[in-house]
């Protein structure tokens, strides 16, 4: 069973910074980011491709955040990480994480993944 646990969410101003962490145990494969705004649908932010190909390492962003955010994994440890930069009041969601088969179509990235977290909550302040 593949548990998820994120961490690292808070209260930040406009264009400051907040680095998410998710903690996995059990067996994880592709990683991504996803958020959920009030009373918006859950999209896609980061992912980053885990599997054993020529495409390991390779990771992908929704346009919004390109440039600012960047996802990275820590194997060793078995966590991801989301680093925020330059943060803006509509980044202001909980951040979930999840892992599982990515796609190539980046708005329906959800589609594939198998576990999810609970996620943490981003607020950002104008």
């Amino acid at each position: 069973q593949v548990q998820l646990v994120e961490s690292g969410g808070g209260l930040v101003q406009a264009g400051g910074s907040l680095r998410l962490s998710c903690a996995a145990s059990g067996r994880t494969w592709n990683m991504g980011w996803f958020r959920q705004a009030p009373g918006k649908e859950r999209e896609f932010v980061a992912a980053i491709d885990w599997s054993f190909s020529w495409s390991a390492g390779t990771t992908y962003y929704a346009d919004s955040v390109k440039g600012r955010f960047t996802i990275s994994r820590d194997n060793t440890k078995n966590t991801v990480s989301l680093h925020m930069n330059r943060l803006k009041p509509e980044d202001t969601a909980v951040y979930y994480c999840a892992t599982g088969r990515l796609n190539s179509d980046l708005s329906r990235m959800h589609v594939g993944m198998d576990y999810w977290g609970k996620g943490t909550l981003v607020t950002v302040s104008s």
